[in-house]
């Protein structure tokens, strides 16, 4: 007789899956002193983003005849605290009008560190995988007391041969190095009077994981978008939800791919993102998830989660010597 077999629902929490799009393209990643120049300033930016986002909507177009592209834009409310949701918004929505550009989803930078009581950024530091340089023991101290995330072996300091004799010089080596290194060693936070400050690559990084549809929490779902009925938005950061949908679009949130468009200033910050997406060991059920409804899709994704990120670098207006000297 074959006996019955009871055990808690909690004890296997089952991963959910999130909605996806083809593609998540984001029109802006803009800090509070882009927002001083005002209105002026913005539609600059917004000008030269609808050209790079058509192409980039055109080229998804090769690869599916329906593409599903949602849009997004993020603004730093974590660093420094400008002017208010409801005067920055409207704004900002209206510019993008201007340019012929429509802004789906809205974000607060905040929301990467904690959203709806989750404090993301910490979870994801718990999850990232430092890659061990050649002939390494684990001497070097865990990025969790740290703060600090390399792609290899960092410089020697203070290292004596087994005379007491001081070493020479050595160069750092970077781990997955073709032909000659390219190293990165990227500070992930800093403290202050004991309280921790995410740096912007790590933000950026969390930020990607969430646009890829790749962040859990207990099994659920985080940083899930909120329907914005009200005609007026807040006049508190704090009061606006995390991930705003401000249009009735039906492409999701999340996608297989994203794309970001940003001023070429940022790609030292960007390479710092793809090193930190290198070592992190995301939720394994929502990388299956997404690995086989994009294969169904007959769209595939890489299997490095960082190379399903892509950009495009822009030269901002007044950004080339010709432009200072005129």
């Amino acid at each position: 007789m074959n006996e019955a077999v009871f055990q808690e629902t909690t004890a296997e929490p089952r991963t959910q899956s999130v909605p996806l799009a083809h593609l998540s393209l984001e029109l802006g990643h803009l800090y509070m002193e882009d927002f001083e120049g005002g209105p002026e300033r913005l539609g600059e930016h917004f000008a030269e983003v609808r050209v790079w986002a058509d192409a980039v909507r055109a080229s998804a177009a090769r690869r599916s005849k329906r593409p599903r592209i949602s849009t997004c834009f993020l603004v730093d409310d974590y660093f420094t605290r400008f002017s208010t949701p409801a005067e920055l918004i409207p704004m900002v929505i209206e510019q993008a009008r201007k340019a012929g550009l429509v802004i789906d989803y809205l974000a607060r930078e905040s929301a990467c560190a904690v959203a709806d009581r989750v404090e993301l950024a910490e979870a994801v530091m718990h999850r990232l995988v430092e890659s061990p340089p050649p002939g390494s023991y684990g001497s070097r101290p865990h990025v969790s007391q740290t703060g600090w995330l390399a792609n290899g072996q960092r410089t020697p300091t203070g290292t004596r041969s087994a005379l007491g004799a001081v070493k020479g010089w050595e160069p750092p080596q970077e781990t997955a190095a073709r032909n000659h290194s390219v190293f990165m060693d990227v500070e992930l936070w800093s403290e202050k009077d004991g309280t921790r400050l995410w740096s912007c690559p790590f933000l950026a990084a969390v930020w990607q994981l969430a646009r890829l549809g790749l962040l859990r929490h207990l099994g659920e779902p985080v940083l899930v978008p909120q329907e914005w009925e009200g005609a007026d938005f807040p006049h508190d950061w704090d009061r606006l939800p995390p991930l705003i949908r401000l249009t009735d679009t039906k492409a999701p949130f999340s996608a297989y791919r994203t794309c970001t468009l940003m001023p070429n200033r940022f790609l030292a910050v960007e390479d710092a993102v793809r090193l930190i997406l290198d070592q992190t060991d995301v939720d394994t059920e929502a990388l299956k998830q997404v690995d086989k409804r994009s294969r169904d899709e007959g769209i595939p994704v890489p299997a490095a989660v960082a190379q399903r990120a892509t950009y495009v670098f822009y030269e901002e207006p007044g950004d080339s010597s010709e432009s200072e000297e005129s």
